[in-house]
């Protein structure tokens, strides 16, 4: 039998919060870029995503990502290199800061988070049923995306290659890794993150990181 991922406290810092907020939403960007140019995906990194956003009523801030830091891990790497510590991959950093433009369209239309909402109630049913990474899931998760935001003006244009982008089911990973960053996108907002904060807080952000080891 494997041991089981002990849970770690959320901490109480709103610095760490949303530090941890927003390494889901660099991982979510992580992923897509990833899927664009390999096809594949990091399975722990996936999962964390897919289940934060079926998840719509967790019982804590810490179970949104599955209890443990490390299930993050992917996204506190590109908050390391955002906050200048290593090589920062450029198309991964556009697609984070995309996410969060999005975001805040999102947030600020009733009626679409209301029709989000209806759509992820649907799911949370389908998940109970298939398993939450099951492709009818992921198919769903990706409608959704399609069907809301990416209905905005501003829209996130993914790169890769071409024939990965429209082999059977990509469209609707992609969208659903997308789907997943503007949920953690939204967490962050909710904990007090701004943009602004990323610019002048940024060692606030480091030393947030740091806690983290």
């Amino acid at each position: 039998m494997t041991t089981p991922t002990p849970i770690h406290r959320a901490p109480d810092s709103p610095a760490l919060r949303q530090a941890l907020a927003l390494a889901g939403v660099f991982q979510a960007a992580s992923l897509v870029d990833e899927l664009a140019r390999t096809g594949q995906v990091d399975t722990r990194a996936w999962e964390t995503l897919i289940e934060a956003t079926v998840d719509t009523n967790p019982a804590s801030f810490e179970a949104i990502y599955g209890g443990h830091p490390n299930n993050l891990r992917r996204g506190l790497e590109t908050l390391e290199a955002l906050v200048g510590r290593k090589q920062a991959n450029p198309v991964v950093l556009r697609y984070g800061f995309s996410i969060l433009l999005v975001m805040n369209k999102l947030r600020t239309n009733d009626a679409m988070m209301d029709t989000l909402g209806q759509h992820l109630g649907r799911i949370q049913g389908q998940a109970e049923h298939f398993g939450t990474t099951h492709e009818n899931v992921i198919a769903s998760l990706g409608e959704a995306y399609q069907e809301t935001i990416s209905t905005f003006k501003t829209r996130i244009v993914v790169q890769g290659d071409p024939s990965l982008l429209q082999s059977r089911m990509m469209p609707e990973r992609v969208r659903a890794c997308l789907l997943s960053g503007v949920r953690f996108g939204l967490l962050w907002h909710q904990q007090g993150g701004r943009r602004w904060k990323l610019v002048f807080q940024r060692k606030a952000l480091r030393r947030a990181l740091d806690s983290l080891g």
